[in-house]
């Protein structure tokens, strides 16, 4: 089951204390990035954390499950309506993530390597 658009805007605004997060589709359903940091996923309908040691410190009873078979463990969060614990999740979780990577710019030249 596809994860419902409202919901998707819903968990991302109970997140937007923690910065500029947005949502871009991904595989059917959702990912989630803070000032373009991804560090979450919405699987049917269910709100997913990237795990980090500073998020286990901070909310150590949190549920872990794999967001669709095959992944890995998230955290898996049931109270979306608490905003205050959510952002402060991600937060902590964001301050131990990697930035994201600069994107290399195409020039146009397919082979660049090869002169005529």
């Amino acid at each position: 089951m596809a994860s419902r658009l409202e919901f998707v805007r819903y968990v991302t605004d109970q997140l937007s204390g923690a910065g500029d997060v947005v949502f871009r589709r991904m595989f059917g359903e959702y990912g989630l990035f803070c000032n373009g940091v991804f560090f979450a996923v919405i699987c049917d309908d269910q709100l997913f954390i990237k795990i980090t040691e500073a998020g286990r410190k901070f909310a150590p009873d949190l549920e872990e499950a794999p967001p669709y078979e095959g992944a890995k463990d998230y955290f898996l969060i049931d109270d979306i309506d608490n905003s205050d614990f959510l952002v402060k999740l991600a937060e902590v979780t964001l301050s131990h993530l990697p930035p994201p990577r600069k994107r290399k710019k195409k020039d146009g030249n397919s082979n660049p390597g090869k002169t005529r």
